[in-house]
């Protein structure tokens, strides 16, 4: 009974210690140590598991309080609890000096902070890794925390070569997309945030994790992209050197459009427009369609993929309601043009069952039994 209390009363005092550190750290340290708040947040649960785990393993009874086959299960699992906690501990730790940082790199000035952007990704990729590494070390310490499996994996130890190698083809997948990842972060191929054009879809960069790169796309559906694959096929990153982007609108017109006045509103329009950044525009025919339609291209300079959008839809919108309203004949139409011989005789012969015949001077029309349409 004895012990018991004595373990009740070591667990109390380490939670009451971690209680006024937290205290200290949140209440009078946290306006001079900026990590305090991210410590303080980050360590709820996992300050409170370990100083419990230490307190108690501080107050463990002796060998000659209780049975020997007792006192081995009890330390096991004080041993197995302590990895654990310890390794919960220094996790949340790790991510609260990210969290700092991450705070500090977080976007404010949109897309054009690129160096921001670049920072965040990679330091969110390392911290990833540095996680994994972690967690699979201490699995592995409180693995060979039995002795069957420390047996076994000395008799592993002898045949490493080949053991490795197994491990290696088994892991290949995993190991691609991690190097994948790490080559995207650090040679600044893909950023957190970026504006990209992957299989047919247009979105922005959400995560990039150790396996998979999350891309949010407009309609708020999410893209889930291998991360090898951005290594082994091309795609657009539409903020790769910077944000700045040209609008692009295609109008085809009737060969009658007013190509002057079209310029000169279509000018009148971008200018005056907020989306426009300043850089510079055109209008301009650029190409005559099989069909017949001339292909008149209006584009527009603008400072980001959003203002780029806006200003394209703006010039649609404006420049198909003008020519409705001034230059209704300049819309996109079809010609057909009926064509006739000299005399009604030429025509009569070359197309004898046509409906279309004009009326004999006789007053008969067509040749005898008439024709099966004027029945």
């Amino acid at each position: 009974m004895a012990q018991w209390i004595a373990i009740g009363v070591s667990v109390t005092l380490a939670l009451l210690l971690v209680f006024a550190v937290r205290w200290v750290l949140k209440h009078k340290l946290a306006k001079a140590w900026r990590i305090a708040d991210y410590v303080v947040a980050r360590t709820g649960f996992s300050g409170y598991a370990a100083a419990a785990v230490v307190g108690a393993n501080l107050a463990l009874p002796s060998v000659g309080d209780v049975p020997w086959s007792t006192y081995q299960a009890i330390e096991h699992a004080m041993r197995i609890l302590m990895i654990g906690s310890l390794t919960a501990l220094g996790i949340s730790l790790a991510h609260a000096v990210t969290d700092m940082f991450l705070a500090r790199l977080s976007v404010s000035n949109g897309d054009a902070d690129r160096k921001a952007r670049r920072l965040q990704t990679q330091v969110r990729l390392l911290r990833r890794v540095i996680t994994s590494v972690i967690v699979v070390l201490a699995i592995a310490s409180i693995l060979f925390t039995f002795d069957a499996v420390r047996a076994l994996g000395a008799g592993l130890l002898a045949s490493a070569g080949i053991i490795g190698i197994v491990a290696g083809v088994a892991a290949q997948s995993t190991l691609s997309n991690l190097f994948a990842g790490l080559q995207l972060a650090f040679s600044d191929a893909l950023r957190i945030g970026d504006v990209v054009v992957v299989e047919g879809e247009w979105g922005r960069v959400e995560e990039l994790s150790l396996v998979n790169v999350t891309i949010k796309i407009w309609d708020e559906r999410r893209l889930v992209v291998p991360v090898a694959n951005f290594t082994t096929t091309s795609f657009e990153n539409w903020t790769k050197q910077g944000t700045a982007i040209t609008a692009k609108v295609m109008l085809p017109l009737d060969w009658e459009v007013p190509i002057a006045e079209l310029r000169e509103e279509a000018g009148r329009l971008i200018t005056s427009s907020r989306n426009w950044d300043g850089r510079s525009w055109s209008c301009q025919v650029v190409d005559v369609t099989e069909t017949g339609e001339v292909m008149v291209r209006v584009v527009a300079t603008a400072a980001d993929t959003g203002a780029q959008w806006d200003i394209a839809c703006e010039i649609r919108e404006h420049l198909i309601g003008w020519l409705v309203a001034h230059y209704p004949g300049s819309l996109p139409r079809s010609r057909t043009e009926f064509v006739s011989g000299d005399d009604d005789t030429s025509y009569a012969t070359q197309f004898p069952t046509s409906a279309f015949r004009r009326r004999e001077p006789n007053g008969v029309t067509g040749p005898p039994g008439g024709d099966p349409g004027e029945s």
